[in-house]
């Protein structure tokens, strides 16, 4: 009896040890990873850049389960205006409350919920989370590429978000009528660049 005691829990332990092996969580570069937005309106467009406050994937054997990273709100930055004056009008309305009530809601929140395989070859990822923006979630789905380099894994995606989900209503045409060329399009662009680094694979 004492023998098959000690064969469970030795079978216990190599599971136990295996699921340590394989399971990990990757800590987001914040300071190589970034975010940039392309806000447009029938006059032109601006761009620019947000930043992460933090973020992490948990993963095993290779596959993403699941990730939380909080978006610092407060960095947004407006890049295609060089006039000083300029830039700082169109940086502190987009934090006001007429776009992201940045002073109430300081952090953004995208937490994932899956991240399915699509193509292994090419590293194509069909991936779903919750963002949640000026304390309102909506479900958001894009495509993503994610590589494993040397140093850990690199994220990239690109896609599209309607402002008007998390209540951004400035100028938008579905609230306000005959905005002409003051219409804001609802629409957004929004690009990700992400980097995780795996304590594992680092060198001196």
């Amino acid at each position: 009896m004492k023998t098959i005691y000690k064969l469970i829990a030795s079978m216990m332990t190599l599971m136990a040890l295996n699921s340590f092996a394989t399971a990990q969580t990757l800590q987001l570069d914040t300071s190589e990873s970034k975010i940039e937005w392309i806000g447009r309106k029938v006059t032109g467009q601006h761009n620019g850049t947000l930043n992460f406050a933090s973020g992490s994937i948990k993963m095993d054997e290779g596959t993403v389960k699941s990730g939380e990273f909080k978006i610092d709100m407060a960095s947004l930055t407006v890049l295609d205006l060089t006039d000083p004056d300029m830039n700082a009008k169109l940086t502190g309305h987009l934090k006001s409350d007429d776009f992201f009530s940045v002073a109430t809601h300081p952090k953004a929140v995208l937490t994932l919920k899956s991240v399915e395989s699509k193509d292994k070859q090419n590293s194509l990822y069909h991936v779903s989370g919750d963002l949640t923006i000026k304390g309102i979630t909506n479900e958001i789905v894009f495509p993503a590429t994610i590589i494993k380099m040397q140093e850990g894994y690199h994220a990239h995606a690109d896609f599209k978000l309607d402002r008007t989900l998390w209540d951004v209503r400035f100028r938008s045409g579905k609230f306000f009528e005959n905005l002409g060329d003051k219409l804001i399009y609802d629409d957004f662009d929004v690009k990700l660049d992400l980097r995780f680094l795996d304590e594992s694979m680092a060198t001196e």
